[in-house]
């Protein structure tokens, strides 16, 4: 695995903490007022929140404990240490610093989770790009799309969080509450949409360089992905390059180009948007049907 250097590590601790006030301020201040559940583990915890009083951020974590041991076993269990860390951090900001101390919004209920939508995706994207997941869905949809790789993991997280959402009218006794938590959810992922360019978007990365082998090493290591390696020829220089071509989710992008900078700075890069990538850890061909 590729160290992170002392800079990384500290931008990735502070985009963490930043992330996890920014998500507990939209779970506690909007969405909890309004009474809804815009899916995820926060959004299962908002129900028995609202069923039992028992505070929101212990709920998240304690649901998310067999999620994690499942993860640690079949996914990856850097994946699940990083993972149980954010979830951790997150639970932690929202009982004993957010909940107490910052007032709810006393608005229009659409606003409040549209609002609660927008802040909890601002936040889960910072948390993404700190290299760490909230959990919940998210490893419930990795786990799926193991047990199904035909299931891409954006149509795993729709039918996890429709489950919810479904859930959420009974236990709150009306239907306005799963209207308003997919006007929620929807602001949410689209604002991690337009922060790490979605989950099944992918981007196609043609790198030209002298060092194709130290960064495939670092795509295989520690992005679990692949790549394919072409020979070349400078048509300025007349020498001889490698082009390692690559696709990953846009989430991923930023930890690529951390992989090639260290590999290679001089490296030439092109960056093209793949508005569909289907194959292996992407969507199955079974979806273009």
């Amino acid at each position: 695995m590729r160290n992170l250097t002392k800079n990384e590590k500290i931008r990735n601790v502070l985009l963490l903490l930043l992330g996890a006030l920014i998500y507990s301020v939209g779970a506690a201040c909007f969405v909890t007022p309004a009474n809804i559940a815009p899916g995820g583990a926060v959004g299962i915890a908002l129900m028995l929140n609202y069923l039992t009083g028992l505070p929101v951020g212990a709920m998240t974590f304690t649901i998310n404990i067999p999620l994690l041991i499942l993860a640690w076993k079949y996914l990856s269990r850097r994946f699940a240490v990083k993972t149980a860390a954010a979830c951790f951090v997150c639970s932690f900001i929202l009982d004993y610093i957010i909940t107490p101390n910052l007032p709810l919004y006393e608005g229009s209920r659409l606003f409040g989770s549209l609002y609660g939508g927008i802040l909890i995706g601002i936040g889960m994207a910072l948390i993404f790009l700190a290299g760490c997941s909230t959990g919940g869905t998210d490893i419930a949809g990795y786990l799926l799309q193991k047990k199904r790789p035909d299931i891409s993991i954006g149509r795993a997280l729709l039918i996890l969080d429709g489950i919810i959402l479904t859930f959420s009218i009974f236990v709150f006794h009306d239907v306005d509450a799963g209207l308003f938590g997919m006007a929620s959810l929807y602001a949410e992922t689209k604002v991690i949409d337009a922060i790490l360019y979605g989950y099944d978007a992918g981007t196609q990365v043609s790198i030209i360089t002298k060092a194709p082998e130290a960064i495939t090493r670092h795509i295989i290591e520690d992005l679990e992905r692949s790549a394919t390696i072409m020979d070349g020829k400078g048509a300025y220089s007349d020498q001889d390059l490698s082009i390692v071509v690559c696709v990953v989710r846009r989430s991923e992008f930023s930890t690529l180009k951390s992989i090639i900078e260290e590999s290679d700075d001089k490296a030439f890069v092109i960056v093209t948007e793949a508005s569909e990538v289907f194959g292996l850890g992407f969507k199955g061909f079974a979806e273009l049907n």
